[in-house]
């Protein structure tokens, strides 16, 4: 079994009522140049986990790549991935219009929210982004997690590539704001439906209206801690902003 590579020890100096030394696990990161066509495209710092997933959803969320299959290959080493293409780079200008009649009950994204929320990584660090990918039912089909939310939204979609997923018929949820890039990578991936328990932008709403993808934020459960500032609470009902495309939402 591979070595996990995500968290590793460090030492610190404990402050409370007296001065000591102590060690925790701290969340890694790995710098992961990735190589297009043998020319260096960019450094990502990522967790390392799930690197070709993240490479593949990051390829497609850039434009980079259509399909999984204009990758002729593609090799993760270490820090460094090599990818060869079977096209020519043509990053898209902005995210396609969704076309889906997907409907999801707001059971199944509450659920969907806090299937992402049980990280033993985030329990144990609380230095780590989870994404998630569903169908109806909350029947999860990929969980990822790092120290990005962008990053953890590219390996969803780079696993969801990498095993045909018809994005069409599932539902995305994330630990991060719903910001403008993170609302495009879900557009261009025709997911119909994302949620997270915290915020959305401006641009992030105004993407989504034209694209028609349902944006949820502030998906709150019973039990649910919500923590604002230096305040910790905990939801005592199942609460929701649905900011664009509520139609696709069964209540």
């Amino acid at each position: 079994m591979p070595k996990d590579r995500s968290v590793e020890w460090v030492e610190y100096t404990k402050v409370n009522a007296e001065v000591t030394r102590a060690k925790e696990r701290v969340v890694t990161e790995l710098g992961l140049s990735l190589i297009i066509n043998g020319g260096h495209f960019t450094t990502a710092m990522i967790t390392p986990m799930m690197e070709r997933e993240f490479v593949i959803g990051h390829l497609f969320g850039r434009g980079i790549i259509e399909d999984i299959v204009d990758i002729e290959s593609i090799t993760v080493k270490e820090n460094i991935a090599e990818v060869t293409l079977s096209r020519k780079e043509d990053k898209a200008n902005r995210p396609p219009e969704i076309h889906s009649d997907f409907k999801v009950s707001r059971e199944d994204i509450a659920s969907g929210v806090n299937a992402i929320l049980k990280s033993k990584i985030y329990a144990e660090t609380e230095a780590i982004h989870s994404a998630g990918l569903f169908k109806r039912g909350a029947e999860p089909i990929c969980i990822a997690e790092d120290i990005g939310r962008h990053n953890a939204l590219d390996k969803v979609i780079g696993y969801g590539l990498i095993n045909k997923i018809d994005f069409r018929n599932t539902f995305a949820t994330s630990t991060g704001r719903m910001v403008s890039d993170m609302v495009s990578k879900v557009c261009r991936a025709n997911i119909p439906v994302v949620a997270t328990k915290t915020a959305v932008t401006k641009l992030g709403v105004e993407i989504g209206e034209r694209c028609g993808l349902t944006i949820i934020g502030f998906v709150r459960d019973i039990g649910m801690k919500i923590t604002k500032d230096t305040d910790v609470s905990i939801a005592t009902e199942r609460g929701m902003k649905i900011y664009t495309n509520p139609q696709r939402i069964l209540y």
